[in-house]
């Protein structure tokens, strides 16, 4: 491995420490990110348990169903405003003054993106963890669970990234805010977050195929049960992952346009 690639590893180690030190230091903020998924999933689990009777779940529990779509729509709602983050750097004159020193430039911008993996891990163990004290079962055990972080990690990091373009893009809060109210809702609800694909009308379940958050939730969806299609897990895993690399690499590029602006 060349040098200057372990320099960008370590340097981007570096600047996701530095967020996770302030991350850390604002314990008020962990706690409540995770209120909202608790309102849907004890909230929304009590409401449509019965729903379940219904078939097509693949499951006797809603509870069952429901762990994943929340895990999942927990990690897009609190990466759509990693862009907020960037612009505040940029605000403060911070990523100007990094800008001077020779650090790598998809170190700068990579480490936002890392930080916020970190902590969409976290959430999606907790959400679990609470999905489990609430009467969850998870057949597909550590491994399903692990394949469920993983792939709301990659979620994460897609709209993390083009959150982060659109923070260097815009540089205004106000359209930062637009833009994650429009997505937020109408992401989530064109997905299996909360109803089974076969429960739905035709137009959503064709919209949903191509909705990388339903992704998210097949893989994960699958990975927790006794008898997982790993082919659909691979699938829409890989699609993922390759959708998370195009996000970050348009997310250097835009950086480098800022640089070139300032």
């Amino acid at each position: 491995m060349s040098t200057a690639i372990v320099q960008t590893w370590y340097q981007t180690w570096y600047m996701t420490q530095r967020q996770l030190m302030v991350f850390a230091r604002q314990p008020a903020y962990a706690v409540i990110t995770l209120i909202q998924p608790v309102i849907w999933l004890f909230l929304f689990g009590s409401l449509f348990k019965n729903v379940v009777a219904l078939g097509g779940f693949g499951t006797a529990s809603y509870l069952d169903y429901l762990v994943p779509g929340v895990v999942v729509m927990s990690a897009l709602a609190s990466n759509l405003w990693a862009g907020m983050g960037t612009l505040e750097e940029i605000q403060r004159g911070t990523l100007d003054r990094f800008l001077t020193t020779p650090a790598s430039r998809a170190a700068l911008m990579n480490g936002n993106v890392v930080h916020n993996g970190i902590v969409t891990a976290l959430q999606s163990a907790v959400i679990v963890l609470l999905g489990l004290v609430g009467g969850a079962e998870y057949p597909g055990g550590v491994v399903g669970v692990a394949v469920l972080v993983v792939a709301s990690v990659l979620l994460g990091t897609v709209f993390g990234a083009l959150s982060n373009a659109l923070g260097m893009l815009v540089r205004e809060r106000e359209s930062i805010i637009g833009v994650n109210t429009f997505l937020l809702l109408p992401l989530t609800f064109l997905s299996s977050a909360f109803m089974a694909p076969d429960r739905m009308p035709g137009w959503i379940r064709q919209v949903a195929r191509f909705n990388p958050l339903d992704w998210a939730m097949v893989a994960g969806r699958s990975a927790l049960t006794a008898d997982p299609d790993w082919g659909a897990v691979l699938l829409r895993g890989g699609a993922l992952l390759a959708l998370a690399t195009a996000a970050v690499w348009l997310s250097i590029r835009t950086f480098l346009s800022y640089q070139r602006s300032v």
